[in-house]
């Protein structure tokens, strides 16, 4: 009923699980990450109790597949299950029951795992592997690339209902090591026509929001750009002034307001420039072409 992948990020610690299926809210039950210990996807008949138990295994030294064997050696369902997992190290393994209903399998890469069942073919899959392998980016980049080429290549042959994203990484969260959080990217999309398509414009929100990853090119000087932004931030109902493509301290004023009711907070410079993802954003936000 699922297609997923686990995947990490040797070098910078990310490990991070991306799944999409026909079922409802697949991010509750599918994915489980735990930092600087690895990640798990539990699917087809899945077992919530696989994800908690397989990563506490990885935590006590167990490698991928001993920790699989382990769980499955006392359950009686096992030939319906399919689970992949990845340690921080890159270790990686999967299992794909002989019941789990076709098309069913998983292909093993480098750092990563794809599997997946009721599938369109064995195309989904390894669209995905070579989307993964040839994306350039962070994890959460290739993740993401994963998952929209086996959306493509058919996916769940049932059809499209949900998926999710979560990306951990130390200290990587909202707060940082400060609030102690790890979790780089989590999103899930529960119920939706066209989830995979969901969740990326979702990131799309999340990355300006949250994460600080921006082209240190991608700047725009404000006094090229201050008509437009007058424009955009008036029709938001920012800005009261008049219109005269100037950069005046109303303008700055309006923009910041729009930028902290947006929660751009960690976006806010103090240079004259503005984000060029912030700037784009505020368009299109206003409606008007950049």
């Amino acid at each position: 009923m699922t297609f997923s992948i686990v995947a990490v990020d040797v070098e910078k610690g990310d490990i991070g699980v991306g799944v999409a299926s026909r079922f409802i809210a697949s991010g509750s039950i599918v994915p489980w990450v735990k930092v600087n210990v690895g990640g798990v996807a539990t699917q087809s008949w899945a077992n919530v109790r696989f994800g908690p138990m397989i990563l506490s295994l990885l935590e006590l030294g167990f490698s991928p597949k001993r920790a699989v064997e382990a769980v499955l050696s006392v359950d009686p369902r096992r030939e319906l299950r399919q689970v992949g997992v990845v340690n921080v190290k890159g270790e990686v393994y999967a299992f794909t029951g002989r019941e789990c209903l076709e098309y069913a399998g998983h292909i093993i890469g480098e750092n990563y795992v794809v599997l997946g069942n009721i599938l369109a073919g064995p195309q989904v899959l390894e669209a995905m592997s070579k989307a993964f392998e040839n994306t350039s980016g962070e994890l959460v980049d290739k993740i993401l690339s994963a998952l929209k080429a086996g959306d493509a290549a058919g996916g769940d042959k049932r059809g499209k209902q949900s998926a999710a994203i979560i990306v951990v990484r130390p200290c990587g969260g909202y707060g940082g090591c400060e609030e102690g959080a790890d979790k780089y990217v989590d999103l899930r999309v529960d119920d939706h026509s066209d989830p995979v398509r969901e969740l990326e414009r979702l990131f799309k929100i999340w990355e300006i929001t949250i994460l600080t990853r921006e082209d240190p090119s991608d700047v725009v000087d404000l006094t090229e750009v201050a008509e437009k932004i007058q424009r955009a931030l008036a029709k938001l109902g920012y800005y009261k002034d008049q219109i005269t493509g100037k950069l005046n301290m109303e303008t700055i004023e309006a923009l910041e307001k729009w930028m902290a009711i947006n929660n751009f907070e960690n976006k806010m410079r103090k240079d004259g420039k503005i984000w060029g993802t912030v700037y784009r954003f505020l368009l299109e936000q206003a409606s008007i072409k950049e």
